[in-house]
């Protein structure tokens, strides 16, 4: 990035997902794989561990926390025998082989971010958590020494835009000890006292800047999608800024510049893109609501949820379908489909699991089917991500607490796990198309 105040627009990209050409792992006939060592789901769960929020953990509302960990490349195990040579993935037709779906490594990028809920006295309200490498190994040092420029000191700045709401300025991003990273999180607490509501913590953070209220970033509060009377009115025109909406994704375009701004770490001005759009559904979480009295005919009344719908809300998207790439096979099987569109769902299968404490289903990637992992008792751990790149988003982890009651539907282009911390079993059910 050229010495700039403001990184310019980014350029038009593919609204397709593109095939980027990861290492593909060749494993020998009759090899077996050894998943217990350096698991990709278990370094994933202890990454999150180690996050240092601004305030001491009781101002958060821990299960609501979204992590957001992106990546600049991926290992996968290749196929077994007889397709152990069938490397490219828009070659491997053969659903049953789940050899090849499985993450065998990643290698993260200088930034992960982390979204969620927050209390302050009687307000509970978004906020925003950045964070960047502070280590001469990141693209920030590497790009200052290039340059033959001062490298990152005790703070950098970032430009920041969140769902079109932008900074005038790049706002300073102080170092955090604690973690040795360039942290800021950024609260949407409404009043001018959040210091007096806040931990020893808290106050430190905010004197520092690694805390900081920007409602014009940050916006809206738990209370907004309370029902109140609302059965019948859409979700998706309630509190449609909220920074936690539970419909509406929401997108982050930032780049990281030194303190004077000389260097820029910003994809040669293309800026970052990250989005928060894990598709989430259940008891807080759904199209609309309300009550049918005789429903069907039958007697008394029935309360309702609509989580998914092709007819009811044509407002909406159709979430139930998928755009066809030239590398997907459709619900029949074939790959001559034009790339057109598939408005429903296919069901090849339906499978009740147990996962037992400590028990994780592994980081795997789908190409072509969607799935539904729905919890029916307990709580795990989901994690989406994207093994091509998606147009709205650099790859990354994105890694939520799933509640009974709710399920996460994965699009082709996916990959996903589920990881159960707890130390009682977790229920689910799963359904979709086998990849």
């Amino acid at each position: 990035m050229m010495a700039s105040t403001t990184p310019i627009a980014p350029a038009p990209v593919s609204n397709r997902p593109v095939i980027l050409h990861d290492n593909i792992i060749r494993v020998e006939p009759g090899s077996s794989l050894n998943y217990n060592k350096n698991n990709p789901l278990v370094r994933l769960m202890s990454m999150i561990e180690t996050v240092d929020v601004a305030a001491e953990r009781e101002h958060y509302l821990m299960d609501s926390l979204q992590y957001l960990i992106p990546y600049q490349s991926l290992s996968f195990y290749g196929p077994s025998q007889p397709n152990q040579d069938v490397l490219a993935p828009e070659q491997q037709d053969f659903k049953t082989d789940f050899q090849k779906q499985n993450v065998s490594d990643f290698v993260t990028t200088d930034a992960f971010l982390v979204r969620g809920y927050v209390n302050a006295s009687n307000w509970t309200g978004p906020f925003l958590k950045l964070s960047y490498n502070a280590g001469p190994d990141s693209r920030l040092a590497t790009l200052a020494r290039e340059q033959q420029a001062s490298p990152p000191d005790s703070a950098i700045k970032v430009f920041l835009r969140i769902n079109g709401s932008q900074t005038p300025q790049p706002i300073l991003v102080p170092y955090n000890q604690r973690t040795d990273r360039y942290e800021l999180e950024i609260w949407g607490y409404p009043g001018d006292d959040l210091s007096n509501q806040l931990d020893s913590k808290g106050r430190s953070s905010l004197n520092s800047g690694e805390l900081i209220v920007r409602r014009d970033l940050v916006r809206g509060n738990l209370s907004d999608f309370d029902r109140d009377g609302r059965d019948d009115q859409y979700m998706g025109d309630i509190a449609r800024e909220n920074s936690m909406h539970p419909l509406w994704p929401l997108h982050i375009e930032l780049a990281w510049a030194t303190r004077n701004e000389a260097v820029w770490d910003s994809q040669n001005g293309a800026n970052y893109h990250y989005e928060f759009n894990m598709l989430v559904r259940g008891w807080t979480s759904y199209l609309g609501a309300g009550v049918s009295p005789n429903p069907h005919g039958g007697t008394g009344f029935l309360e309702y949820r609509n989580l998914l719908s092709n007819y009811f809300y044509p407002q909406h998207p159709r979430e139930l379908g998928r755009d066809l790439n030239a590398w997907n096979l459709n619900a029949f099987g074939t790959k001559n489909h034009g790339n057109g569109h598939e408005g429903f769902m296919a069901v090849d299968y339906m499978d009740l699991h147990v996962l037992k404490p400590s028990c994780g289903i592994g980081l795997h990637r789908h190409r072509d089917n969607q799935e539904i992992f729905f919890m029916m008792d307990g709580q795990g751990l989901m994690v989406v991500g994207d093994w091509c790149k998606m147009p709205e988003r650099e790859r990354s982890f994105e890694i939520r607490t799933l509640q009974a009651g709710h399920f996460a539907m994965l699009k082709g282009g996916n990959l996903h796990g589920l990881m159960n911390a707890k130390d009682e079993d977790a229920s689910l059910f799963m359904f979709g198309g086998y990849d």
